[in-house]
């Protein structure tokens, strides 16, 4: 594919990942993580090895990408940091052991485990849409720890951040609002990219037949066209966000969760 068209793609697929990724604190991977791959296997790249190139740049991508729209969903009051940072810390151990298990997982496995759970996690919020101003909010900080650690360990195996999951677990086992959870999801993901990143570089250093100018599993040259459109576009989801009523967001993203699980479905 011509150079050009393929940095327009991935320029587009940034601007569209940076405003999910804000409006919904789930990072962006999913949208990334297909085009890269699609865009990977064109080139040549074996599947299973442009697996693991995307979702290691995706987790390079969400880390930057978090930090912008963490920021602004505190602005706006609501990142409950007592349960982001606990989180946050926890997926950093998680998200390491689960970027070091994918490294040893076919690709198809990785995709097909993950939108096989959302799904079902989409039909759970699906059924238990609701909207509070002041939910009764709950939760220990070991079961915070505890929820982080594993949020962590399928954003390295999935390469999407956690946030998929960590926002329906926010409002479904610990009654935060949708505003409250989407916002303190973003926080947490910084941490569990992070952690997931570091695996991604540590366990792709010197494989053979990564792109040039790459950092183990990312792609330098793919990461900085991405992140220039992710970063600026996160604000605009946050603005989007705190636009719509609890309810309506609960509904979009239960939406984006059945989008992503059926797209990753489809794709493995």
């Amino acid at each position: 594919m011509d150079t050009i068209l393929q940095s327009a793609i991935l320029f587009l697929t940034g601007i569209v990942a940076g405003i999910e990724s804000g409006a919904f604190g789930v990072g962006g991977g999913s949208l990334m993580t297909p085009v890269q791959f699609w865009l990977y296997t064109l080139g040549g790249t074996d599947s299973t090895l442009a697996t693991r190139i995307a979702f290691g740049t995706s987790l390079a991508v969400i880390l930057p990408t978090m930090i912008s729209g963490a920021l602004a969903h505190h602005k706006h009051g609501t990142v409950e940091w007592h349960a982001a940072l606990p989180m946050g810390v926890a997926a950093i151990f998680g998200g390491l052991a689960g970027g070091i298990a994918a490294s040893h997982v076919p690709g198809h496995v990785l995709r097909l485990f993950f939108a096989i759970f959302i799904l079902i996690i989409a039909v759970r919020m699906v059924w238990r849409i609701r909207e509070c101003a002041e939910c009764e909010m709950r939760g220990s900080t070991l079961q915070f720890l505890v929820t982080g650690f594993f949020i962590g360990v399928l954003s390295g195996l999935t390469g999407l951040g956690g946030g998929a999951l960590l926002v329906p677990v926010l409002v479904l086992l610990f009654g935060y609002p949708i505003h409250r959870a989407v916002g303190t999801s973003s926080a947490c993901l910084i941490f569990s990219s992070a952690g997931a990143v570091t695996a991604y570089i540590i366990t792709g250093w010197g494989v053979a037949g990564l792109p040039p100018y790459s950092l183990g599993y990312v792609d330098l040259l793919t990461f900085a066209i991405l992140a220039v459109t992710t970063i600026p576009a996160a604000r605009i989801g946050v603005r989007f966000a705190h636009s719509c009523s609890g309810r309506n967001l609960q509904v979009l993203f239960a939406i984006l969760m059945v989008l992503i699980g059926f797209s990753m479905l489809l794709g493995g």
